[in-house]
Order: structure tokens, then C-alpha cells, then sequence
């Protein structure tokens, strides 16, 4: 690919125009989770650094295209603005009506512009021209540096690469594109992939994708139990796909898929439900496989041992309540005491790795959800493609 990187450009006195993914959750006004904030600090900072006027744009939520965010103030940026201002140490400002009032959107010496969400311009989700051309009148380049959203054509994240006098790629999203290729395209061997997760038809393309390129494949969760019922073991009401479990045993033919020989069940969904580890071959008609058991969490923290290259997206098991987190725990933490490569992504698969306290251990945590797991599956992303395009 042929696209051209902000760290390599002279930005000195130049607008530069930073799309970020800064879609955190709020609170009544409160941020719960600063990581995307936190992730785009050091691409804001190194525009500064060399001397830029900085503008960033992002969206927050699902807002209504078309409606002011005077009218739905949930989904102002006006809380995330404020904390990057904290994390950068600089003023950041919302512009709100820079679409009307591009003057607006110009940085005074000293501050970092903010422009509101993005999602309630009309035209963002179309990627229409004429809203791509404003953003575009607003910068001298164009940045494009959220991974997360680089797989939708959208105004604020590919148009604007077509009318911009200068595109290119920010750090964040070049350090993405680099792991993933070290990991995809040429990776050291052994190779695992770790995918759980609630569905097959959910994560369908991945697997298909992975059971081409990986020696080993691990799955988990709801995805786990259409492969136990495809070798041939009930799983009482546990949640299955059966229509694919023909999928399943093609998949088992491409590479190698070791399943569960213990899972911990439940009779019922709840934190509070009583967990019995028991083999797979022994699941009652009225109990859900809630976790592998002792002797899997063995098995795969051998295999997770041997590998040089891994990719993890998605948990084990349902996590979230202690008694069925064990799994998911061990993974976490096998990974992280790999010393090969490893990449991780997925938004479940961030929480369980903040939750079990391996963040720094892994090799590379993606930002991207959806983007992740279109890029592992072969997907061209539309806003990584402009960029190459208008890079030539």
C-alpha cells in the first residue's frame, strides 16, 4: 500500500484535521472508559509537536443525522472534550457550528479544536460529497487515525480523503495496520487463533478466514458448543447454531479446532447460579455450558505456550460473572506470558483483558471492534483504501 504517514510530514503552520475515535461511554456527563481518549493523545501530541493547528473530529453514540445536538445533548463531545483537555494539558474547544461558520473551526494559538459529533451532520452516514467537501475546506490534511471506524464509507472517515489537499495516515492507525499485517500476512510460526464469542454466524467469516492461515484454532463461548454438538456431544440448553453445524465440521476438516474435555454448567443465567464442572460428555438436558473446566483451561494453556504468532478475539465464557470467569482468565493470562506476538481486539475481549489485568502484556490491543474483525477477515476497509488511493 502506498499511503502516506502523519509522522513523515511537515505539519509546521499547517490546519491539520485529525479524525479520531473518540466514541467513549458516557454517564450523565461522565466518562466511564477513557481508553479510545487516551489512545489518541500521542497522535494529537505529535501534531502539535510539530507545529500544527489541530482540529480533531469524531462521533459519540448513534446520534440523529440532521437534528442539532442542542436537541439531543446526550450525544455532545462536550465531556470528552473536556478530559482530552485534561490528558494533553491544552485548552480543547467544541466548535458546534463549524458547518455553518467555518472560522469557527480554526484553532486559536495555544487550543486544540473539537468538532462536535460528527453523526448528526446530514450526510455523514452517506458519505456525501458536499459534507466531505466542508471537512475538507476546514484542513490543509487530513488524518485519518480511527481504526475503529476505518470500515465505514462515511464522510468524516473517506470522503473527506477524496477533497483534502493532503491525506494520510496517523500513527494509531498505522501502528494498527502494521500489527495486523505482522500478525495476517506474515507471521511467525506456530500460529493460533483464539475466537470465542456468543454465535457462529456472528464471527462466521472469521473463522473461515483463520482456518486457512492458522495451525491451531481455539474456540469459545456460544461458539464453542455448535462444534461440541458437530463432534457428536449433546449440550443440553446450552446456546447452539444447529443449522451450521455442517459449517462446523467443515471448519474442523480445514485446520486443527481442539474443543472442551470439561466445561462448568449452570442450570440457569445468573451470577448467582450454582457451577458444576462436569465432562463434556456428561451434560444434562436442562444445564448450559457457562465456561470450560480445569482440564480444558490445561490443555489450551499448553497450546497457548507453543505459538509464536496469536490472535484473541473474544472470551471463553461468560466472564462477567465470577464463577463462570476462569476460562477466560487463564486465556488472558497464558497469552500475555507468551513471548511471541499477540494481538487482541474485540470489545469483550478489551474488557476481560483490563479486567484480569494483562493490558501491558499483550503485543498489540486493538482499538477496533467491527474493523478488527473485518481486517482478520480479509475485508478491504473502505477508509484505509482512500488512503492509499489519494496516496499514489
Amino acid at each position: 500500500m502506498t499511503i502516506l504517514r502523519m509522522q513523515d510530514l511537515d505539519l509546521a503552520n499547517k490546519r491539520v484535521l485529525i479524525r479520531e475515535d473518540l466514541n467513549v461511554p458516557v454517564k450523565d456527563g461522565v466518562i466511564m472508559n477513557d481508553t479510545r481518549i487516551a489512545a489518541a493523545v500521542p497522535s494529537i501530541r505529535l501534531a502539535l509537536d510539530k507545529g500544527a493547528r489541530v482540529i480533531v473530529m469524531s462521533h459519540l453514540g448513534r446520534p440523529e443525522e440532521g437534528v442539532p445536538i442542542t436537541e439531543q445533548p446526550a450525544a455532545s463531545l462536550a465531556p470528552v472534550a473536556a478530559h482530552l483537555s485534561k490528558l494533553l494539558g491544552v485548552p480543547v474547544r467544541l466548535s458546534q457550528a463549524y458547518a455553518e461558520n467555518p472560522q469557527e473551526a480554526e484553532p486559536a494559538d495555544g487550543e486544540v479544536v473539537l468538532l462536535e459529533n460528527v453523526r448528526a451532520n446530514r450526510g455523514e452516514g452517506k458519505n456525501e460529497d458536499a459534507l466531505a467537501k466542508q471537512y475538507a475546506s476546514l484542513c490543509d490534511v487530513f488524518v485519518m487515525d480511527a481504526f475503529g471506524t476505518a470500515h465505514r464509507a462515511q464522510a468524516s472517515t473517506h470522503g473527506v480523503a477524496k477533497f483534502a489537499s493532503l491525506a494520510c495516515a496517523g500513527p494509531l492507525l498505522a501502528s494498527e495496520l502494521d500489527a495486523l499485517d505482522q500478525a495476517l500476512k506474515s507471521p511467525a510460526r506456530p500460529m493460533l487463533a483464539i475466537v470465542g464469542g456468543a454465535k457462529v454466524s456472528s464471527k462466521l467469516q472469521v473463522l473461515e478466514s483463520l482456518a486457512n492461515i492458522v495451525d491451531q484454532l481455539i474456540v469459545g463461548g456460544g461458539i464453542a458448543n455448535t462444534f461440541l454438538l458437530a463432534a457428536g456431544y449433546r449440550v443440553g440448553k446450552s446456546l447452539v447454531e444447529e443449522d451450521l453445524v455442517g459449517t462446523a465440521r467443515e471448519l474442523m476438516r480445514k485446520t486443527s479446532i481442539p474443543l472442551p474435555v470439561d466445561v462448568v454448567v449452570a442450570k440457569t443465567f445468573s451470577a448467582d447460579a450454582q457451577a458444576i464442572i462436569k465432562p463434556v460428555s456428561d451434560i444434562a438436558d436442562d444445564e448450559m455450558i457457562l465456561d470450560v473446566g480445569p482440564q480444558t483451561i490445561a490443555k489450551f494453556n499448553d497450546i497457548i505456550a507453543g505459538m509464536k504468532t496469536i490472535i484473541w478475539n473474544g472470551p471463553l465464557g461468560v466472564f462477567e460473572f465470577d464463577a463462570f470467569a476462569a476460562g477466560t482468565q487463564a486465556v488472558a493470562k497464558a497469552v500475555a506470558d507468551n513471548a511471541g506476538f499477540s494481538i487482541a481486539g474485540g470489545g469483550e475481549t478489551i474488557a476481560a483483558i483490563d479486567k484480569f489485568g494483562v493490558t501491558e502484556q499483550i503485543s498489540y490491543i486493538s482499538t477496533g471492534g467491527g474493523a478488527f474483525l473485518e481486517f482478520v477477515q480479509g475485508e478491504t476497509l473502505p477508509a484505509v483504501q482512500i488512503l492509499d488511493e489519494v496516496g499514489r
